[in-house]
């Protein structure tokens, strides 16, 4: 596997670049491998992003402010743990760019209801504030990258991509 560091080194050779013109652009263009899968390993804090079981792209991230366990409920600040895919993208996020990951699924909704309570939602990649800059496992149950990080995450994940979230 690669690090960050090599990855951003040859991300330009890779076929990762900005907006042709547009060199503060926050959206970036991407013409490499295909990302088939991510890996997120909460325990880690590292993300993996592959094209098939090759490690394309490696970074660090932050989670929720309760960090260990499988996101039962709304407000809880668990990250989920379990498979899910990408869902959707928001350009206009209030953290840079962001990408969603499809939990609740109907296992979740059904735990959470089964105890009276609201799965939550709205749980995503995405990058970060200047505020929360250096701060630890600071998010309600996201994923947080810095923002030139996300940038890139942006333009090489498609949605439907897979996205395997582990302990």
């Amino acid at each position: 596997m690669i690090n960050r560091r090599t990855f951003l080194a040859a991300s330009a050779a890779a076929g990762l670049t900005g907006l042709a013109g547009c060199a503060t652009s926050k959206f970036r263009t991407y013409d490499g491998p295909a990302v088939t899968q991510l890996l997120a390993a909460k325990s880690q804090r590292r993300l993996y992003l592959l094209h098939y079981n090759k490690a394309l792209a490696v970074y660090d991230f932050q989670l929720g402010f309760t960090p260990q366990g499988h996101k039962q409920f709304e407000g809880d600040g668990r990250t989920p743990e379990g498979a899910y895919y990408i869902n959707r993208r928001n350009p206009e996020s209030r953290y840079h760019l962001s990408i969603g990951i499809s939990y609740p699924n109907s296992a979740d909704r059904a735990f959470a209801e089964s105890m009276g309570r609201s799965p939550g939602g709205d749980i995503f990649i995405h990058g970060t504030p200047k505020e929360f800059d250096g701060k630890a496992d600071w998010t309600a149950g996201c994923i947080a990258v810095s923002d030139r990080e996300i940038e890139d995450i942006y333009a090489m994940v498609n949605d439907g991509t897979p996205i395997l979230l582990t302990s």
